[in-house]
């Protein structure tokens, strides 16, 4: 009896470990999802397009007016990781807008611009750069097929990674904190996911 006993005492432990070990692994890891292949979020928009949700993904391909358009987050942010999953064909023009100082209006100026943009006519800042922050050389191409951007952002110091190969490893201070926007300027653009950690 005492032989069972222990067994089943032993058994109760390896099972509360177990599900302990399983509860933190799948619990709250701080990643919070922006949009997903189910949902389009909660963004504000500025500028015009046809933002749609199609086929598991968030798509645009047509801008309504001649303003580029941009989805703004709700919330700003100041360290944090992003992981984006995004598709574009070879003429898109979009990109990953971070720090950005205000909600109305989106560019490099007052944000941080992570480029997507095969075609961009300086290959220099084009996808996987940091617009006048962060170069990049060779410049990857991401059109026709699913990428995945990693961005870190922690205090002046910016690490882009595309697809796992490190694109941006810079520094600048202009903007601390801010809105993060995904931009639609022409072509095809998928979002799929977007997540982002604060750090």
């Amino acid at each position: 009896m005492k032989k069972h006993l222990s067994i089943l005492a032993a058994g109760l432990v390896i099972g509360a470990a177990a599900l302990q070990f399983s509860t933190t692994a799948s619990g709250d890891d701080g990643w919070v999802t922006l949009l997903d292949s189910s949902k389009k979020g909660d963004w504000d928009e500025v500028g015009k397009a046809n933002w749609a949700m199609k086929d598991g993904a968030l798509v645009a391909d047509k801008l309504d007016g001649k303003d580029l358009s941009y989805l703004v987050s709700k919330n700003q942010y100041k360290d944090f990781q992003i992981r984006a999953e995004f598709w574009t064909d070879e003429d898109a023009n979009s990109g990953i807008f971070i720090r950005c100082e205000g909600n109305k209006v989106i560019d490099s100026k007052v944000c941080y611009e992570v480029n997507i943009f095969d075609k961009r006519p300086d290959p220099t800042y084009g996808t996987g750069a940091i617009v006048d922050v962060g170069k990049v050389d060779p410049m990857p191409k991401a059109a026709g097929k699913w990428n995945v951007y990693e961005i870190t952002a922690q205090g002046p110091h910016f690490v882009v990674t595309l697809n796992g190969q490190k694109t941006v490893d810079a520094q600048d201070s202009k903007h601390a904190n801010g809105y993060i926007a995904l931009q639609y300027g022409s072509g095809v653009v998928k979002f799929r996911k977007v997540q982002i950690k604060p750090l």
